[in-house]
């Protein structure tokens, strides 16, 4: 299904993953009346898991690349979620946001801009969020970045 969403998704050249299956006993998302909630999603890309500790070796930029695959996996789950039809979107209500980071990095906020900004560049004023953007000691696998999401669909 083509849409306003996709077309642009297009624009931005970007393309999303197939939805990221969970590794053990939850499901992907979950809809409540109106609400689309979307568990974790790590940060991972065509070439595999995107590992590190923001402070120690991996850097801002490093995690701000991280943090955008987890909103293009996001998006991918609320695709799944509204039967291929992102236009269905009404609102990136909120996210959830762990950096696996040093105890002396701080930067958290500017690492998950990664996937704020590109929420707001597919979804417009709909993509603008409340979120949280916390240190993790670590994440699973290792990865730099987990965020999950809260969205109200139509």
């Amino acid at each position: 299904m083509t849409g306003t969403i996709d077309a642009r998704l297009s624009e931005l050249g970007l393309s999303l993953p197939d939805a990221p299956t969970p590794a053990a006993n939850y499901v992907p998302f979950v809809r409540s009346g109106s609400l689309v909630f979307v568990s974790g999603q790590i940060s991972q890309d065509a070439n595999g898991l995107i590992r590190g500790k923001l402070g120690a070796d991996t850097d801002v930029e490093g995690g701000q690349a991280a943090a955008k695959t987890c909103a293009l996996s996001l998006i991918a789950q609320l695709r799944k979620a509204c039967d291929g039809d992102l236009d269905r979107v009404v609102r990136v209500v909120k996210l959830t946001a762990f950096v696996n980071s040093t105890p002396d990095f701080t930067d958290q906020p500017k690492v998950v801009n990664g996937c704020s900004d590109l929420l707001v560049a597919v979804f417009g004023d709909a993509g603008k969020h409340a979120r949280s953007a916390v240190s993790a000691a670590s994440l699973p696998l290792g990865v730099a970045v987990e965020i999950e999401g809260i969205f109200e669909v139509a």
